[in-house]
């Protein structure tokens, strides 16, 4: 209600005075009881209580980023060591795609070399065959020359000769061995 005559009284237009105690007036009291307020927090030594505060959270805060700091090396190693896995795997599988290249070609290398053997050896075995076929035919020719020959000796021998130049034939076969 006192603010409202107050108000009313500034809308008037009239003048009024101050508040006042002690010969003071608020602004005055004010200063005093912040100051005393001040001096208690001093005196109870809150700023040392929220500088240990301040200093307890810098300690959390430093904890936390060395941990943070930590981490970070840990993550690093870690990813320093997975790039060497990753590396290691990459070259043992590319040692691998060699081994089997060198194998794929010792392989064509052997077929080709098994290929060829095998044609050298039918090729051979082609010629063998060829030529016991050409002695076997060469045999029959002789056999069939040597039995014509005996024949046509026979059918000679047996037309021109006849006992007494048989006798003599023999007869001269035997002083030839004797005479030897």
């Amino acid at each position: 209600m006192a603010n409202l005559i107050i108000i009313l009284a500034e809308a008037s237009g009239e003048a009024h005075a101050a508040p006042k105690a002690f010969g003071m007036d608020a602004t005055v009291w004010v200063s005093i009881a912040m100051l005393v307020f001040l001096g208690i927090l001093v005196w109870k030594g809150v700023p040392k209580m929220i500088g240990a505060m301040l200093d307890k959270r810098i300690a959390e805060i430093s904890k936390q980023l060395d941990e943070a700091e930590q981490l970070r090396l840990d993550a690093e190693s870690l990813k320093a060591e997975y790039e060497a896995k990753l590396a290691d795997a990459a070259k043992e599988a590319e040692e691998m795609r060699a081994r089997a290249d060198a194998e794929a070609e010792a392989l064509v290398a052997k077929a080709k070399a098994d290929a060829t053997q095998l044609i050298a050896r039918r090729k051979q075995m082609a010629e063998e065959r060829i030529a016991a076929a050409e002695a076997g035919a060469l045999a029959e020719v002789r056999t069939a020359a040597a039995k014509a020959a005996t024949d046509a000796a026979a059918a000679l021998i047996a037309a021109k000769h006849d006992a007494a130049a048989d006798r003599a034939l023999v007869d001269q076969a035997i002083a030839a061995v004797a005479k030897s």
